[in-house]
C-alpha cells in the first residue's frame, strides 16, 4: 500500500501560519531552520512544501500576516488622531506595544532579516520594501498635518518620516535588547521635539 504524502489529516493552515510567523519573530529568517517550522508545524518536509511552497514563501506570508494584525495597530493609530502629534505619539506607544509583546522582543518587520547577505537577499530586500511602504504611510499623515494646519508649510515631510520611521526601528532593538516599556517611553517625547511648530 502506498504511503500517504501531502499533509496531514486535519492540517489547519492558518494556525500553522500563525506558528510560523512567531518563530521567524523570535528566530529571525536567517535562524530559523526548516526543522525548527515542520516541528512546530507538525508536518514533515514533503507536507511542508507541499503547504507553503518554500522557507521564503512562508516567510513573505508570515510578513504579511504580522503587517494585517499586528503592525496594522499602529498606523490605525497614526491616522485616527486629529492631530499630527497626537498621531505620532499613538504610532510610537503602538511600536513599544508590539515590541514588547513577544518574549524574544522587538519587531519581525525591522529584526527578521538584518543582514544583507547574498543568500538572505531576496528576504532582506522584501522587509526593506514593506518598511519603505511604512514611511510612505507616516509621511502621508505627517502631509496631512500640513494641509490641515497643525504642522508649518515648510515642514519637511520626507526627513521627519524617516526620523519617526527610524524612531520605531530604534525602539525595536532596545526592546531586543531588553529595554523595558518605562524606559522605552522615555524615547517618545525626545522624537516628537522633532516636530516643528505649527
Amino acid at each position: 500500500m502506498a504511503k500517504r504524502r501531502g499533509r496531514p489529516l486535519g492540517f489547519d493552515r492558518s494556525l500553522a501560519l500563525q506558528k510560523a510567523m512567531e518563530i521567524f519573530w523570535r528566530k529571525g529568517y536567517e535562524g530559523t531552520q526548516l526543522v525548527d517550522l515542520t516541528s512546530a508545524l507538525g508536518i514533515n518536509p514533503p507536507s511542508f512544501y507541499a503547504a507553503f511552497g518554500s522557507k521564503l514563501s512562508l516567510f513573505y506570508e508570515a510578513v504579511d500576516l504580522y503587517i494585517a494584525t499586528i503592525g496594522s495597530k499602529t498606523i490605525e493609530a497614526l491616522n485616527q488622531e486629529d492631530v499630527t502629534r497626537k498621531g505620532l505619539r499613538a504610532m510610537l506607544e503602538g511600536a513599544i506595544a508590539n515590541a514588547t509583546s513577544s518574549e524574544s522582543g522587538g519587531c519581525l518587520m525591522v529584526m527578521g532579516v538584518v543582514n544583507n547577505h547574498a543568500e538572505n537577499r531576496e528576504a532582506w530586500a522584501f522587509l526593506r520594501n514593506k518598511r519603505v511602504e511604512t514611511r510612505e504611510l507616516i509621511r502621508a499623515r505627517i502631509q496631512r498635518g500640513i494641509a490641515q494646519g497643525d504642522l508649518p508649510a515648510n515642514a519637511d515631510d520626507q526627513a521627519l518620516a524617516a526620523h519617526f520611521l527610524g524612531v520605531t526601528q530604534a525602539i525595536s532593538f532596545q526592546a531586543r535588547d531588553g529595554a523595558s516599556q518605562p524606559e522605552l517611553f522615555a524615547m517618545v517625547e525626545s522624537a516628537l521635539a522633532a516636530l516643528p511648530s505649527a
